[in-house]
């Protein structure tokens, strides 16, 4: 609650809910990777563990970390009384390129959110998770394509390519977590302008060719960063009264 320091399990159930991680195989919903069972007052977030990351949290003070690849992080001697939280694919579809409402609020969206293209996992044991869509499409105040490079540099500090289709204008978006030859045929077929993602893919070029759609590829380690960022901001909404510090 607010006024009153979070346990890691408040903040472990905050974000599974914000992640809808029920969505997920048990195996990819994150969450509580490793429990100390302290309050969390300084919590430090970071995108992967690097060779330093125990100095780090020694020189802050941290009693718990917030990883999204926490995949090395069992080789490095962190203090016993830290604990961590982890999340890979739903910090990805729900914080970076995809269904990102967070995002979709910042690039200036007008009207509801259309999903774009779907996925489906199964559970452990056979059973279908409920859809979860790839991207999203939404609707904008016209603006030029100059422009429009400067809101992604603004908020991603760059991008890596942009393969400049038929318009100069743009007015529909969509924000896709994958670039392939149906999801840009079906953009295209929706009125989007603008695909922005992560990274080009080269075997959607035709698509893209056909279509005259442009593709803007922000570059997957940005949208990463942009997401980290976008983290912290949600769990100050939530709890005030965290210290947080981000890698």
């Amino acid at each position: 609650m607010t006024g009153s320091f979070a346990s890691l399990n408040d903040i472990a159930d905050f974000l599974a809910n914000e992640f809808a991680a029920s969505r997920y195989p048990a195996s990819e919903q994150g969450g509580l990777y490793r429990f100390a069972g302290r309050r969390v007052q300084r919590l430090g977030l970071a995108l992967e563990p690097w060779p330093d990351i125990a100095h780090w949290v020694v020189q802050h003070q941290l009693d718990s970390l917030y990883l999204h690849r926490p995949w090395r992080i069992d080789d490095i001697p962190l203090p016993a009384d830290v604990s961590i939280l982890a999340h890979h694919l739903p910090f990805d579809e729900t914080l970076t390129m995809g269904f990102n409402t967070r995002l979709a609020a910042q690039l200036r969206a007008i009207g509801s959110l259309e999903p774009l293209g779907f996925k489906q996992s199964q559970s452990e044991t056979g059973d279908l998770l409920p859809a979860r869509p790839i991207g999203m499409v939404f609707d904008m105040e016209k603006c030029s394509l100059a422009d429009w490079e400067t809101i992604i540099r603004e908020l991603f500090g760059g991008y890596d390519q942009i393969v400049a289709g038929a318009t100069g204008m743009v007015s529909r978006v969509a924000v896709v977590g994958a670039m392939n030859d149906s999801l840009i045929r079906e953009a295209a077929g929706r009125g989007v302008d603008l695909y922005l993602t992560g990274a080009y893919r080269k075997p959607a070029q035709e698509a893209v060719t056909q279509t005259g759609i442009v593709v803007m590829a922000v570059g997957h380690r940005r949208s990463e960063e942009w997401g980290l960022r976008a983290l912290a901001d949600l769990l100050r909404e939530r709890w005030p009264e965290l210290t947080l510090f981000l890698h």
